[in-house]
């Protein structure tokens, strides 16, 4: 029993989410380090959505309600912290969500389904692996891609420690949306439009955008990620962390 009185007390709440996810088979055992990583990022972000993070999340939520066909990728950890917002994106924006393992195993794409299924999800893509497809440029087993979710998609969300694939999906001309807490990982590195916060915080956001922006002119959506710079994002997040790695020497 965590007391709700505890500084670490959302943290650890969270930690405690991966502990049974893991249990349950939601989440490979490189899914509690994947975690823990995440985690101490966020507390040297000051586990806040910064300005930097809203900014990305607002031009996220643009290219969304632009995009033709977008799919939403779902691993281990998404699905165990944040499966009701996902399927929450998915009924806002119209786009699919779609399972994509790295230790992937029929067992574990089967209890992802039926979490996504429980949490209000309809259609679930990225089960069948006789269905699927795969991306020749990723010599891993996050080469699937359904034929009809990742591989005609124009806008790919890739949550959290997703390097190969933003490459990948990027270099084929889709935008890709990245949410990860390193804002030096291959994936916010490589990603369109790169969202450094907690998964936790930033999926909501992504759903309150998407719905601010509802009836939103056309033009003005494009304008938003047109006049948006990704690197310079990144650059910004980086300055958050060395204030507050200054700040943390001198208090």
């Amino acid at each position: 029993m965590i007391p709700s009185d505890h500084p670490r007390y959302e943290s650890l709440l969270l930690r405690e989410k991966i502990v049974q996810a893991f249990k349950k088979g939601i989440l490979a055992d490189s899914g509690l380090i994947a975690h823990g990583r995440g985690e101490a990022f966020d507390y040297m972000l000051g586990e806040e959505t910064n300005a930097a993070a809203k900014k990305a999340i607002k031009v996220a939520a643009a290219a969304i309600k632009l995009a033709v066909k977008p799919v939403f990728s779902v691993n281990g950890n998404t699905a165990a912290l944040v499966s009701e917002d996902m399927v929450e994106l998915s009924q806002l924006s119209g786009g699919k969500l779609e399972i994509n393992l790295f230790h992937r195993s029929p067992a574990r794409v089967n209890i992802i389904e039926k979490v996504l299924k429980d949490a209000g999800a309809g259609e679930v893509l990225g089960l069948d692996d006789q269905q699927l497809k795969y991306l020749k440029q990723i010599k891993s087993p996050r080469a699937t891609a359904s034929a009809q979710g990742i591989y005609p998609a124009d806008v790919i969300l890739v949550p959290l420690e997703d390097g190969d694939r933003a490459e990948i999906l990027k270099k084929t001309g889709k935008t890709v949306i990245s949410i990860d807490l390193n804002p030096l990982s291959r994936t916010s590195q490589y990603a369109t439009i790169s969202i450094v916060d907690n998964i936790v915080r930033a999926i909501p956001q992504l759903n309150k955008e998407i719905r601010n922006l509802k009836g939103e002119n056309i033009d003005n959506l494009k304008q938003l990620i047109n006049e948006f710079n990704n690197q310079q994002n990144l650059k910004e997040t980086l300055q958050v962390l060395d204030v507050r790695k200054y700040k943390s020497l001198h208090d």
